[in-house]
């Protein structure tokens, strides 16, 4: 294994924003005919631009500048709503096949090069009420977690045309960083008080936080990465959502709709569908990537969900590796009707798939765009 193995930087992508704020928020939404958006979410896998460069890639096609997108851009504010503090991250091992590491956290992760860029967790730092007692004060407000630069950053976003976004910890995400999936998924019924008692704690924090940044600066959309669900349907199910999600995402959101944002978007991976009502409810308006290989179908969801739901991805990555035929085939049936309806990003739904040749990948933007502007046309007539 070679030791310049790829970093998750490597993967970056060049972004620009084509759609300006007022215009992508009222097309997201569903208060405008603003033209369809298409970009590219995430980027490549670990692998692909190599790839792709022995496939004669141009160094703009490798760091994506050299296609064509349609899409707004957002812009962060410095300002803190999950885990402060702990100590810097020190490596513990490493060897030509992994890297293990001792994070903020406490947790020893570990990074297989050269086929991922995240390290996974090997241990929690979390199994008992007494051990999140010794790491809470991690989650307390502190007036360190908003930056004194906050108005000039707005400011800037708004003067550049971005989406200003905040983001809070996910309700299923941070505890199960703490603990992990399965001893999160147990403690929903063997030790419910210490799941309420994390996501009391960090909704109360993030709520100090942004109702403090929400008196100064106007937000756009509030953001949550949960990654909660597989191919066979979320880790939570509806009980837990509305008993423990809910309450923890409706105390922020309610707050920060009241004043103005427009957005609350989250990211999962996986079938999310038997818990889609249960987090519109808690607020959710605003769903991705969309994996089709789990069953998000995003033409199934907008006849089911409606204007209630905003969408962004959905577009099947595995397709792109395939014929030209089955490529058009994922276009027709998706395009079109998202076109119709608005409110809807297009993209793949996650990274580009290692031995997706580059030929198919200039096809498929170049067949994406004929089929949007085709149906622009349509619609204008």
């Amino acid at each position: 294994m070679p030791s310049d193995y790829e970093k998750h930087s490597d993967l970056a992508i060049h972004r620009a924003m084509e759609v300006r704020r007022e215009d992508y928020l009222d097309y997201m939404t569903f208060r405008s005919r603003t033209p369809p958006l298409f970009t590219e979410i995430f980027g490549p896998l670990v692998g692909l631009k190599r790839e792709w460069a022995e496939q004669g890639a141009k160094p703009e096609e490798l760091d994506f500048s050299a296609f064509r997108y349609r899409r707004g851009m957002n812009g962060g504010l410095p300002v803190q709503t999950g885990w402060i503090g702990g100590d810097p991250e020190v490596v513990l091992e490493e060897t030509d096949e992994h890297v293990i590491t001792r994070d903020r956290r406490g947790r020893r992760m570990r990074l297989c090069k050269g086929v991922a860029t995240i390290p996974l967790p090997l241990d929690y730092p979390v199994k008992t009420m007494e051990d999140w007692q010794a790491i809470k004060h991690h989650y307390a407000y502190t007036d360190e977690r908003i930056g004194k630069d906050l108005k000039q950053a707005a400011q800037q976003h708004l003067d550049a045309g971005r989406v200003v976004t905040v983001s809070i910890p996910g309700g299923f995400d941070e505890p199960r960083q703490l603990m992990g999936e399965e001893a999160l998924c147990m403690a929903y019924y063997d030790q419910p008080e210490l799941i309420h008692d994390m996501l009391d704690t960090i909704g109360e924090t993030g709520f100090r936080v942004l109702e403090l940044v929400s008196q100064e600066v106007a937000i756009d959309q509030l953001s949550v990465h949960e990654d909660m669900a597989g191919k066979s349907g979320p880790l939570a199910g509806p009980r837990q959502v509305e008993q423990f999600i809910r309450p923890y995402y409706l105390g922020i959101w309610e707050l920060l709709c009241s004043r103005g944002a427009r957005l609350f978007k989250q990211d999962s991976d996986g079938d999310m569908r038997t818990i889609i009502p249960q987090l519109m409810d808690a607020g959710i308006n605003f769903m991705y990537p969309n994996e089709p290989a789990a069953g998000m179908d995003i033409v199934k969801l907008r006849e089911e969900y409606g204007q209630r739901l905003a969408l962004e991805g959905g577009i099947d990555k595995h397709v792109i590796r395939q014929s030209r035929e089955a490529i058009n085939a994922e276009l027709e049936y998706k395009i079109p009707p998202m076109v119709r309806s608005g409110g809807c990003v297009l993209g793949l739904d996650h990274r580009i798939p290692n031995s997706t040749p580059l030929a198919n990948y200039r096809f498929y933007v170049q067949r994406a765009w004929q089929i949007i502007e085709r149906e622009e046309r349509a619609l204008s007539t």
